[in-house]
């Protein structure tokens, strides 16, 4: 069994590398700011010694812990799991769950990679036809309970390049499609999981059209799944014949969490 890790790294360095036309409100959503307590360093030695009732030279070999104090950091941060919570109140005509109200059963399930960069363009949407065609190369349909990772290609883009937030994006149709194939976790290589919030923004701008507005995940509020955006590392996986594991943070009521991401990937195959 080969283990593939799936998951973006929260490198805290990356908030002041996002380009100047990203909000600075939402920087929480790439990384989290982090303070860190090393244990030969005076945070690390004062931590230790208010836990402990003891002194600096009481210290058994001159140093305390190693700590870190998280701050500034969104329930979407890094690869993360979005509950249907994150997409309205209500999913499938039902109160919409939350992400502790997803069983790891639901999270654990066989694997398929749509490679959709032959067809696919930034800042355009990813079509049911181009989906057809990746499903077709695949060699098998979707599955009732398949987690579907579709490789845009925005791997090939750095956080520093103004590219890597103009994602082929997904429609309410593109993403109705997949789920009425039968999947029911929905992930991406790309910063999100809808066209760049730009691109919709200027849409709606020409059309007043208030339906085109973050319809991707809106289309989670008519049948329910579970979105995964910041996926890294999908190369590495063979189209089909895999399982992954999606482990959200246990963050209560929350829309979302970050999560660990693992393929696994029997002896054999890919």
């Amino acid at each position: 069994m080969r283990l593939v890790d799936l998951t973006a790294t929260l490198d805290p360095a990356n908030r002041e590398r996002l380009p100047s036309f990203f909000p600075p409100d939402i920087k929480g959503v790439i990384a989290p700011s982090i303070e860190y307590l090393h244990p030969a360093e005076l945070g690390g030695k004062n931590q230790f010694c208010a836990g402990l009732g003891c002194r600096h030279e009481d210290l058994p070999d001159g140093e305390g812990w190693g700590a870190e104090r998280l701050t500034d950091m969104s329930s979407h941060c890094g690869t993360h799991v979005d509950a249907p919570l994150h997409s309205g109140s209500r999913s499938g005509g039902a109160p919409a769950r939350t992400i502790t109200d997803i069983d790891l059963g639901e999270l654990f399930r066989p694997g398929m990679v749509l490679d959709v960069r032959a067809f696919a363009k930034g800042g355009e949407p990813i079509t049911i036809e181009m989906l057809d065609r990746a499903i077709a190369a695949v060699g098998r349909p979707i599955a009732p309970g398949d987690a579907v990772l579709i490789r845009t290609g925005q791997e090939r883009y750095g956080i520093t390049d103004p590219e890597y937030f103009n994602q082929p994006g997904m429609s309410r149709e593109s993403t109705l499609h997949l789920t009425s194939l039968g999947a029911t976790i929905l992930g991406t290589d790309a910063v999100g999981w809808d066209l760049p919030f730009p691109v919709m923004a200027s849409r709606f701008r020409a059309t007043g059209v208030k339906e085109d507005l973050w319809d991707g995940h809106k289309a989670i509020t008519q049948r329910e799944a579970f979105i995964v955006q910041q996926l890294t590392n999908l190369k590495a996986l063979p189209p089909t014949g895999f399982d992954v594991g999606f482990f959200p943070i246990k963050l209560a009521n929350c829309s979302a969490a970050p999560a660990r991401v693992v393929a696994f990937v029997p002896d054999g195959v890919g």
